[in-house]
């Protein structure tokens, strides 16, 4: 009997298998770049789907600080202590991109012509929001291309790891031996 129980976990546990965290971090990133891509130009997306990737956008940045947070407390912890100097150029890009996301996020929600009207909320304000949501998108996307290419070598190395995996080569391809049948 503990010969089954013992087969079952086994069984179980090949069912469970987690994807490796560095891949859940290469698609969390390549997720946020893109829709913040494509948040970029809402006159090319329309105003109403500009909206509904900045929630997407908000949702993924929330839950990739909450992946990160045990790296966020210990580079707090050791930032004015023996630090890399990448590892502190990092940690202050990422301090800017928060900055600059919240202000994007908040003056996103003040501007919000499609998303808040539809659940009944709205803001009355005198103050013009999509100055500030457009200059703070700007920065951001300064800072996203000092970020990448302080990167780069893991986004070169996770992107040969993961997606050329997808990518079928003709090396892979089973090759097909001629038989007598076979024209040349």
């Amino acid at each position: 009997m503990s010969f089954v129980r013992k087969s079952k976990k086994k069984v179980e546990r090949r069912k469970t298998k987690k994807l490796p965290i560095s891949k859940v971090n290469y698609l969390m990133d390549f997720a946020i770049l893109l829709i913040f891509l494509l948040a970029m130009e809402p006159s090319a997306t329309g105003i109403v789907i500009h909206e509904w990737l900045g929630l997407v956008f908000t949702i993924i940045i929330v839950v990739h600080l909450l992946l990160h947070w045990a790296w966020i407390i210990a580079i707090s912890k050791r930032f004015f202590k023996k630090l890399a100097g990448q590892a502190r150029l990092n940690f202050v890009l990422n301090i800017f991109l928060f900055i600059f996301i919240t202000i994007l996020i908040f003056t996103g929600i003040m501007d919000s012509k499609v998303i808040l009207p539809f659940l009944g909320v709205r803001f009355e304000s005198i103050f013009n929001w999509r100055f500030l949501h457009n200059f703070s998108a700007n920065i951001i996307l300064l800072i996203l291309g000092l970020h990448i290419a302080l990167h780069w070598k893991w986004i070169v190395l996770m992107t040969r790891r993961y997606a050329t995996n997808l990518i079928p080569s003709h090396h892979s391809r089973s090759r097909k031996t001629k038989t007598k049948g076979d024209r040349a």
